[in-house]
């Protein structure tokens, strides 16, 4: 990839670290001398430009400003692709496979990846900047070594790499919080710990659906052949400059024997076909490559295993990541029974206790009522004799008391509430 022109400092971005400098694109006199991103205008700014970090195979990284226009006439993509890069707008994680590049969003990680280079947007957040430099610095202490991955997927590793890592170590941060507040919840219910496990169920709930969107969309991918084989961007390259060089072979090789030969002489079956023979030759010595066979990719027995166990590995991981979410609700969801449990239990001795109010309350008015009738100012023969009223209200509360007992007994018998 031929490198850009016009580069200076953004205003108002910090720069990334590298080590041959950070650069941005000047949009004056783009595709002069044969720039990467041809035929861009100089456009004021707020106009649709956004600040993007290019990372090329060398570990060189630059931070330029690039209209969606130039971004996909580079890239070869569709608008709708770049819409999934948006930071304005919340699409689940995504990674596709075009012609020549690879779009891949993934939490905070919005990059497109072609056979040659990266081009990350530019976020002060904290796995963008992590991605930017830890990606140059495998890309420059590997440069002399031979790699089994080629260069997209190397990035796509370290995109899922920090994506998995990051969530993973929410969810641990997240466990050290929860934990804690739903033992001490179980010992003391009251509203405080009621509404600080409420805002962690929150908190849970959010990132259960973004841990499950990255473990669905990396197995969507894994079950697609067709969406794993449109990846091998490198082998794709490789085929089309093959193709390229046999067509090559063809113009160069007809033109050449036309002149020699005669018209009205015969033509040498030999002759005729060394253009095809050197096309053949030119497939044969290119397609043995370490990354499998070139023309296998775009058929349906495409050689993916190479892609597919490196999803595999990720897949576990996340997997792993939603398989603790998911114990941390279950036990979140164990607690909120152990609760009700115990305030139904609170609730059924209120109601025992409701119940025993209840029942002396009604011995009681019984007592209230024969003492009451005997205060009311009639004639009876029983006021001749001084201690019948206290043999009455002796006789009325032994009955109240054997009345109440009665109760008591009535409820055991029915098993209301053990005594």
């Amino acid at each position: 990839m031929e490198e850009f022109q016009g580069l200076h400092a953004p205003a108002g971005v910090p720069e990334p670290a590298s080590s041959h400098g950070n650069v941005r694109l000047n949009l004056d006199g783009y595709g002069n001398r044969g720039s990467g991103f041809p035929g861009l205008k100089k456009r004021g700014h707020g106009h649709g430009n956004r600040s993007w970090i290019k990372i090329d195979q060398d570990g060189n990284s630059k931070i330029l400003e690039l209209d969606k226009a130039t971004i996909m006439r580079h890239c070869s993509l569709p608008s709708r692709d770049l819409r999934l890069l948006d930071p304005l707008f919340i699409y689940p994680s995504t990674i596709l496979g075009r012609e020549k590049a690879i779009v891949v969003s993934l939490e905070q990680i919005r990059c497109i990846i072609t056979a040659d280079e990266v081009i990350l947007m530019n976020s002060l957040d904290g796995c963008v900047v992590q991605y930017m430099s830890e990606f140059c610095k495998r890309l420059q202490t590997n440069r002399e070594q031979a790699e089994d991955l080629p260069f997209e997927f190397r990035a796509l590793e370290l995109a899922l790499d920090l994506t998995c890592m990051s969530l993973d170590a929410q969810v641990k941060e997240l466990e050290l919080e929860v934990y804690p507040v739903l033992d001490e919840l179980a010992t003391s219910i009251n509203t405080h710990n009621l509404e600080r496990v409420r805002r962690l169920k929150g908190h849970l709930l959010a990132l259960t659906q973004r841990v499950q969107r990255v473990h669905d969309e990396i197995e969507h991918l894994m079950d697609d052949d067709g969406d794993m084989a449109e990846m091998y961007l490198t082998e794709k390259r490789q085929r089309s400059e093959a193709y390229a060089l046999g067509d090559m072979y063809f113009q160069n090789d007809i033109p050449s024997e036309g002149r020699v030969v005669s018209k009205s002489a015969p033509v040498s079956p030999v002759r005729s076909i060394s253009g095809a023979q050197k096309l053949q030759r030119a497939f044969s010595n290119i397609s043995p490559s370490k990354h499998g066979s070139l023309m296998s990719s775009s058929s349906n027995g495409e050689n993916i295993d190479q892609l597919e166990m490196l999803l595999e590995a990720y897949f576990a991981a996340i997997d792993n990541t939603l398989s603790k979410l998911f114990s941390l609700k279950e036990y979140i969801d164990d607690t909120e029974d152990l609760i009700n449990i115990k305030l139904g239990n609170v609730q059924n001795q209120l109601i025992q206790f409701e119940l025993l109010l209840t029942a002396a309350t009604f011995v009681t008015t019984i007592f209230a009522v024969v003492t009451g009738i005997f205060g009311m100012n009639f004639v009876a023969s029983i006021f001749d004799y001084p201690y019948a009223f206290n043999w009455v209200l002796i006789i009325t509360g032994l009955a109240c008391v054997f009345l109440y007992l009665c109760f008591l007994f009535y409820f055991r018998y029915k098993k209301v509430f053990p005594l």
